[in-house]
């Protein structure tokens, strides 16, 4: 299929492990500032809360979950404006890896957001499990300051990069961010895929500092990862949901 897309999305498109849909992409939005963290976790715990039509992807072996905070800038649907109130806000995610057909993917525990209206209509129309909450993010000379409070869950933490970009992630690195869909499900019990695309992940290595973290207190998680990645900024499309089941 021929890319006429004229989208920063699509500056690279070779990297992909599997084809462009072949329809036209559904929204746009520009990820900042994000920080993936991520910790062992017991597979048993995963399995438990994800539908049984998804395998569990592992990692030499391991199964991981991790929160990832960043901020999300012009988020809206195709050929629509951007208005800053709704398009504009930060965003913390819990997440873990899945496969389905042989295309691995992102399975969401939580994600939260400081905006009522984008929390509603994720969860509405794209069954995604979306929480509003006190959210916040604030660049302070370079180091990013996050605060989350939703229900019982509060993250606290600094996080900085360190110069320059990693030339040659590693097997785990890619593994963790090198995804180009995401996997939901209904209340009724069906199944959805949502492809994305973006160029290459432009990834640092980044110190953190967490003061409080109770967002995994439910899971059975083991020892964190050392590697700590930052991502300055990638631009994103989403295509429509596609039902599997």
């Amino acid at each position: 299929m021929a890319i006429t897309f004229n989208h920063p999305a699509f500056s690279q498109i070779e990297h992909r492990p599997w084809p462009l849909p072949n329809k036209k992409w559904l929204l746009t939005q520009t990820w900042l500032n994000l920080l993936f963290v991520h910790w062992e976790i017991d597979v048993s715990d995963l399995r438990a809360r994800i539908p049984d039509e998804l395998e569990i992807d592992l990692h030499n072996g391991k199964a991981y979950i991790a929160i990832v905070p960043f901020d999300m800038k012009g988020v809206t649907f195709r050929n629509c404006p951007k208005v800053s109130f709704l398009s504009d806000f930060p965003e913390i995610n819990v997440r873990t890896y899945v496969t389905y057909q042989g295309k691995p993917g992102v399975w969401f525990f939580s994600l939260d957001v400081p905006r009522r209206f984008p929390a509603w209509a994720a969860r509405t129309f794209f069954h995604l499990p979306y929480r509003h909450g006190q959210v916040s993010i604030a660049d302070l000379n370079g180091e990013i300051h996050y605060e989350q409070e939703v229900e019982n869950d509060v993250f606290r933490a600094r996080y900085k990069p360190f110069q320059g970009c990693i030339r040659e992630p590693s097997s785990f690195e890619k593994w963790a961010t090198e995804r180009y869909c995401l996997y939901c499900q209904s209340k009724y019990g069906a199944l959805y895929r949502t492809e994305v695309q973006h160029r290459l992940w432009p990834l640092q290595k980044a110190s953190l500092d967490i003061e409080k973290n109770s967002m995994l207190a439910d899971f059975e998680v083991g020892i964190q990862h050392p590697s700590i990645l930052f991502s300055k900024r990638i631009e994103v499309v989403a295509y429509p949901l596609e039902r599997l089941n």
